[in-house]
């Protein structure tokens, strides 16, 4: 059976590229960022790559590649681009697959379209991913109840950063959505040996 799946965040700057290469790593998966805004020359599909060490993975091309680190829609405006949803379709490939978000939910991509729209256009589940701070049990329960509004399948969260259990308790209790695993807080720089280490942590 061939697993597919988006990694979803609650918030921005919450690790989503990081748990994309572990969950690659643990699943032998491929990588595709559908839209990369900013940091063309050191993009999220270069860090994943830098970061698995499954050989076979491939790291397929974005739809959409933008210079400004901005939200998609506006970034668009900027290169003179307009984002046409219809194409941006899965990547045709025998592998598992790994879809990074960019940004959260309610990012747009145009002024119609946002990304829980996309979700639902490329009908896989979602992984969210939550990181501890103030205020996550709030952002994550809301990201919970848009994706479930809009009849997503949500496979589980991923708990990224120095552990809080009341905030994970709490969340799992009101959402009733599995845990798939914890990432701890990582000090130094990642490394595929780290990124391997980090994938034994998870269950799908």
């Amino acid at each position: 059976m061939k697993h597919q799946y988006i990694i979803a965040g609650i918030d921005t700057e919450i690790g989503k590229t990081v748990v994309s290469a572990i969950v690659a790593e643990a699943l032998q998966a491929d990588y595709w960022k559908p839209i990369q805004s900013g940091e063309l020359d050191n993009s999220d599909t270069h860090k994943v790559e830098a970061l698995v060490s499954n050989h076979n993975a491939i790291f397929h091309p974005e739809a959409y590649r933008f210079k400004k680190p901005m939200s998609p829609h506006a970034a668009a405006a900027i290169d003179e681009v307009t984002i046409e949803p219809n194409k941006i379709q899965l990547p045709d490939t025998r592998n598992h697959l790994v879809v990074e978000l960019a940004g959260g939910l309610m990012v747009p991509l145009t002024h119609e379209f946002l990304n829980i729209h996309l979700i639902k256009q490329l009908g896989i589940p979602v992984i969210l991913v939550s990181k501890y701070y103030l205020g996550s049990i709030n952002h994550t329960l809301l990201s919970i109840e848009l994706l479930k509004a809009h009849k997503v399948d949500i496979k589980g969260i991923i708990f990224n950063g120095e552990s809080t259990p009341s905030s994970k308790e709490a969340i799992l209790a009101y959402s009733q959505v599995p845990c798939l695993g914890e990432i701890p807080w990582i000090e130094g720089q990642l490394t595929q040996s780290v990124v391997a280490s980090l994938a034994k942590l998870l269950s799908f």
